[in-house]
C-alpha cells in the first residue's frame, strides 16, 4: 500500500518571517497525520531552507530543496551541492520542475544528471514531467511523458530508482486555474506506472509514488486523491496558505 504524499512547492515566495510561520502552522496542524497516514514535505526557497528545517525539526514534516546541482563541490557559482542540502536538513529535492525544464532552459540530460545526484547524496529526488498545451492538443502527451521519465532515470538501477518519487504535472494546469480533470490525470499516471513496469519491473512499478502536480486547491484534491494511480499532490499557490494546505493534506490522508 502506498503512503499518500503531498509536498508544497513554495517557488520564490516567502520572506524570513512568513516562511517559519507558515511552517509552523503546517507542522502544528498536520501532526495527526503527517508521517502517519501521509507524507508531508515543504518546499521553500534556498535562503530560508535552514530555517524552516528548525521550524519543523520536532514534527514529522519533512523539507525539499526546489533544485540542486548535480557536483559534490567545486567552482559552480550561485549553485547548491547535494551534500549542502543534506546538512541543513533536507530529505527531499524537486528535479525537472516544468519551471526550470521551460523558463530556466533544464535539459533532460542535466535533470538526469541531478535526479543521480540527489540519489548519490542521500536525497530523494522528486522527478517532475509533463507536457505543454500545444504538445496535449498534438496528442503527444505520452511520447513527452516517455521522453522525459525514460531521460530523467537513464542509467540508474531499480535500487536508485526506487529512492525517487515522480510528479505530473501538464504545464498548462500550473498556475492557470485550469486543472487536468480526474480522468485525464489518472489516465497519465496509469500511463506513468506501466512504462515504470516496463523498465524496472511489477514491483517497482507498484511500489513508487506518483504525485499530481497542477492547480491543486482543497476544492479538487480529494476526488484527484480518490483516482488509483494518484498517490500524493505537488501542491504550488495553496500550500502558501497553511489552511489551504492543510485541508489538502487531510483530503489526502
Amino acid at each position: 500500500m502506498r503512503k499518500a504524499f503531498v509536498a508544497g512547492n513554495w517557488k520564490m515566495n516567502t520572506d524570513s518571517h512568513t516562511g517559519v510561520a507558515l511552517a509552523k502552522a503546517v507542522a502544528s496542524g498536520s501532526s495527526q497525520v503527517a508521517g502517519h497516514s501521509v507524507t508531508v514535505a515543504v518546499c521553500p526557497p534556498f535562503v530560508y531552507l535552514q530555517s524552516v528545517a528548525a521550524a519543523v525539526s520536532a514534527s514529522h514534516v519533512a523539507v525539499g530543496a526546489q533544485d540542486l546541482y548535480f557536483e559534490p563541490k567545486g567552482a559552480f557559482t550561485g549553485e547548491i551541492s547535494p551534500s549542502m542540502l543534506k546538512d541543513i536538513g533536507c530529505t527531499y529535492v524537486l528535479c525537472g520542475h516544468s519551471e526550470r525544464r521551460h523558463v530556466i532552459g533544464e535539459t533532460d540530460e542535466l535533470i538526469c544528471k541531478k535526479v543521480s545526484a540527489a540519489i548519490s547524496g542521500g536525497l530523494l529526488p522528486i522527478l517532475c514531467v509533463g507536457e505543454l498545451l500545444e504538445e496535449r492538443d498534438a496528442s503527444q502527451t505520452e511520447a513527452v511523458v516517455s521522453r522525459q521519465l525514460k531521460n530523467g532515470l537513464a542509467g540508474l538501477s531499480v535500487e536508485k530508482v526506487s529512492a525517487a518519487t515522480i510528479a505530473y504535472e501538464p504545464v498548462w494546469a500550473i498556475g492557470t486555474g485550469r486543472t487536468a480533470t480526474r480522468q485525464q490525470a489518472q489516465e497519465v499516471h496509469d500511463f506513468v506506472r506501466k512504462l515504470l513496469q516496463q523498465m524496472y519491473g511489477d514491483e517497482l512499478a507498484e511500489e513508487i509514488r506518483i504525485l499530481y502536480g497542477g492547480s491543486v486547491k482543497p476544492g479538487n484534491s480529494a476526488e484527484l486523491m480518490a483516482e488509483p494511480d494518484i498517490d500524493g499532490l505537488l501542491v504550488g499557490g495553496a500550500s502558501l496558505k497553511a489552511d489551504d494546505f492543510l485541508a489538502i493534506i487531510d483530503s489526502a490522508a
